[in-house]
């Protein structure tokens, strides 16, 4: 019996190996990028239980690698995903997102207390001074994530051509840092909506003194009429069957001569789940839209003026947050824990390898109600 299970245990070992191998990387091999395997169990739980199996693994110290990004870039690069059958879990993930609106109001309120909401000290160690949980614009010249991050905000404020004085809706607006911005720079008057209690709290600080309202609300419940309006980083949690209703607000919001800016993550095929590891343990609920399901949703309510891909930039904004998370480590153990240290690691390096591959990307759209008469001229 105990040969028997040896042998199945070599078995799954040589059809991983052989994966592995097509996209350069070597199990217990030399180089900073090869998977270290501790425990044999990887294999059987790796190729039953997919990305939630490989995920959990590492989690529990089943395997390492000092380069974790360039691993999962590689495998990226190789396509191995298409290559691997899909599991039960995968399986079930992606049925039951076709069943369910599993961005509902309750179940985003859900998303957000398990990853918005586990601490804002987490987040102040993690990210740029101004607290920005999205892509960084590092094209102008930024040396750090900080000038990234400043670069990005002026980025927005210039393709929506924002002056003293307009109103702006910033929707999913995190700790309020573009809305902060915009009245500080740009003397602008911000509303500025988010689901996180605690992302209210603290953004509601930073912006004291400033023509900034921020409220505890859903994009749902977005009212009013606005010069401009801007979603930083909010369309992976409104689902793809709720496309077209944000649309449909965004539209209802904005002035008729008015500008959109939406920046989002996005994906080359349409898909209406993410892995089963990224679903459990870091974005509930969350879906990356594609081009096609965003083109839908637009149709008819606004002419596209813009569509920005700077995908590539996310990789050097994963890999500054995953070096201030591990400096800051030491502050943070004792109230998060060694297996919460490797589930966020986990997450920020396999993301930067995602967008080192091209197999993510991120876009910034400028949409208008009637198009810009003369035509829109882009402010890259």
């Amino acid at each position: 019996m105990a040969e028997a299970i040896q042998t199945e245990s070599s078995a799954r070992r040589r059809r991983l190996a052989e994966l592995l191998r097509q996209a350069d990387v070597e199990i217990d091999g030399s180089r900073p990028w090869d998977m270290r395997v501790h425990d044999e169990r990887l294999f059987r739980r790796v190729l039953a239980q997919g990305a939630l199996g490989l995920g959990e693994a590492y989690m529990d110290g089943w395997w390492d690698s000092p380069q974790l990004d360039e691993l999962f870039a590689k495998v990226l690069r190789a396509r191995l995903h298409e290559k691997i059958v899909l599991t039960f879990t995968d399986a079930a993930e992606i049925a039951k997102s076709l069943i369910l609106n599993r961005q509902t109001r309750t179940r985003a309120a859900e998303s957000v207390r398990r990853h918005y909401d586990i601490g804002n000290d987490l987040y102040q160690r993690m990210l740029d001074k101004r607290m920005l949980y999205t892509c960084a614009y590092w094209r102008w010249g930024a040396k750090n994530v900080d000038e990234a991050q400043e670069a990005k905000l002026e980025l927005v404020c210039r393709k929506i051509g924002l002056k003293p004085g307009m109103s702006v809706l910033d929707l999913g607006c995190g700790w309020a840092g573009f809305s902060r911005y915009a009245a500080e720079k740009h003397g602008a008057k911000a509303v500025a909506l988010t689901a996180s209690r605690e992302q209210v709290l603290l953004g509601r600080e930073l912006c004291a003194g400033l023509t900034v309202d921020i409220r505890e609300q859903d994009w749902r419940e977005a009212t009013g009429k606005f010069d401009r309006v801007v979603a930083i980083g909010l369309l992976e949690h409104v689902g793809y069957k709720n496309y077209r209703t944000f649309m449909k607000l965004v539209r209802r919001c904005l002035a008729d001569d008015g500008l959109a800016l939406l920046h989002t993550i996005g994906s080359a095929t349409s898909s209406t789940a993410v892995n089963s590891w990224t679903d459990k343990y870091i974005f509930p609920n969350a879906v990356i839209p594609s081009i096609a399901q965003l083109s839908k949703a637009i149709e008819g309510l606004f002419v596209v003026e813009d569509w920005h891909n700077f995908g590539a930039d996310y990789d050097p904004t994963l890999m500054a947050w995953n070096a201030n998370f591990e400096s800051a480590w030491p502050e943070l153990r004792e109230k998060y824990g060694e297996r919460f240290r490797r589930m966020w690691r986990y997450y920020l390096l396999q993301s930067a390898g995602a967008f080192r591959a091209r197999y993510m990307q991120l876009w910034q759209l400028v949409v208008s109600p009637h198009g810009v008469p003369g035509g829109y001229v882009s402010a890259r």
